[in-house]
């Protein structure tokens, strides 16, 4: 039976769901869909995540111009077969006087090589290229093919626009229809699917397979992992830098929230602790020197016992590094001295410090105090300690900054 995603498929613009902004009458996307353009239309570069309505937009494209629309992915499409599309595009132009759209989904799992491929018959007019990406174009996409096509983003679907969705499909779809779904059923797919429509879709007609009588637990049976996340797309960037944030900004719940985030989405816990050693030395440093050894035993500790246990270690670094006290004068330092080596700053090394040939070098543990007057270079000035003054124990820490961030 096709899926339940694909029957509601909208036909017509009015039955999208979201991008007011982006489809709004008079826009370049809302002309491009209702060919309501000038001959030759623009390419376009379609930038949204998961169900967000790329192959929609793409198929009406394709269906109000009344051209030959024909459909590839890169992930399972070789550059021969996009040249074949070229070659029978060509022919239907001169002999019948048809233009065609190709519409290639997920366009950033092709190299820059096969990107290549395209832009000669973009660049004539012989195709219309739709291409539907998850991943920022200006990392995944050729800029000259950018630069003949129009970028448009989507952004996820709303809570509040995924009900919509929902109610529409038990109202229009008959399966759907002999289902009784409550409302906190639906609120939890609202919620769950992450502003993906296909997603929540298919969450939906999950739970109509599995019982006639559907509440917020047989959604939650039904569903294998309740967090929309791409490991390597933006939602992976975003979410990983949420978290950096909330430590560096000592907000030790939004931190967990973030971290729950990642596990749950199946990140890679060797990136969760890579990132926590880096927090370690570059927010935290020499204002609590022992947050580096924690995050270094806590990455030692997960690859041992792996997950789920792992997420405990996992959490306990996260909590000490956000409640820890703060400093980047390290990470400042190593940066100023960086960049003046960078520019030319290279004095030459005094003889006496010098491996070979050395003379003249005061041995610092021949004094008392251990510490001589002595020249080891002419760089000065680049190591700037902060002067703060912490609370005595995390506890106290705890409360203050939650105070803080309360504003009460």
């Amino acid at each position: 039976m096709t899926p339940l995603a694909e029957r509601l498929r909208p036909k017509t613009l009015n039955e999208v769901v979201g991008h007011q902004l982006a489809l709004k009458p008079g826009s370049p996307l809302y002309r491009l869909v209702t060919g309501d353009s000038a001959k030759g239309l623009n390419s376009v570069i379609l930038w949204g995540p998961p169900g967000s309505g790329k192959t929609t937009i793409a198929r009406l494209i394709g269906s109000t111009r009344q051209a030959v629309f024909v459909e590839l992915s890169a992930i399972s499409s070789s550059v021969s077969q996009v040249r074949d599309v070229i070659e029978k595009a060509k022919l239907d132009q001169q002999a019948f006087e048809k233009h065609t759209v190709m519409f290639l989904d997920e366009i950033h799992r092709f190299s820059k090589s096969q990107q290549d491929a395209l832009l000669g018959a973009v660049e004539s007019g012989v195709i219309t290229l739709v291409a539907a990406t998850t991943e920022n174009p200006s990392f995944s996409v050729i800029k000259p093919l950018i630069s003949r096509s129009l970028v448009m983003k989507l952004d996820p679907l709303s809570v509040e626009e995924i009900l919509s969705l929902l109610n529409r499909a038990i109202s229009e779809d008959r399966l759907m229809r002999e289902t009784q779904f409550s409302t906190e059923a639906l609120d939890y797919i609202a919620k769950i699917s992450g502003g993906d429509a296909r997603r929540a879709l298919s969450l939906l007609e999950a739970g109509a397979a599995a019982n006639k009588i559907v509440d917020a637990e047989v959604i939650k049976q039904v569903s294998q992992n309740a967090i929309a996340y791409d490991a390597d797309g933006d939602v992976h960037y975003d979410t990983i830098s949420a978290f950096i944030k909330s430590v560096r900004g000592s907000d030790a719940d939004s931190a967990l929230h973030y971290l729950a985030r990642m596990i749950e989405g199946g990140e890679d816990p060797k990136f969760i602790s890579r990132r926590l050693m880096i927090l370690a030395a570059e927010d935290i440093g020499l204002a609590d020197p022992q947050a580096l050894v924690l995050a270094e035993a806590a990455a030692s500790v997960v690859e041992k016992i792996g997950m789920p246990e792992g997420r405990i270690p996992l959490a306990e670094a996260t909590v000490y590094l956000a409640l820890a006290p703060k400093s980047n004068a390290a990470y400042t330092a190593i940066n100023v001295a960086i960049e003046q080596v960078q520019s030319g700053f290279l004095p030459p090394i005094p003889a006496y410090l010098r491996s070979t040939g050395a003379t003249g070098y005061k041995y610092p543990h021949d004094t008392e105090a251990g510490i001589l007057r002595q020249q080891y270079s002419d760089a000065q000035d680049i190591y700037s300690p902060t002067e703060r003054g912490y609370e005595k124990t995390l506890g106290e820490r705890l409360r203050a900054i939650r105070k803080l961030l309360r504003g009460s």
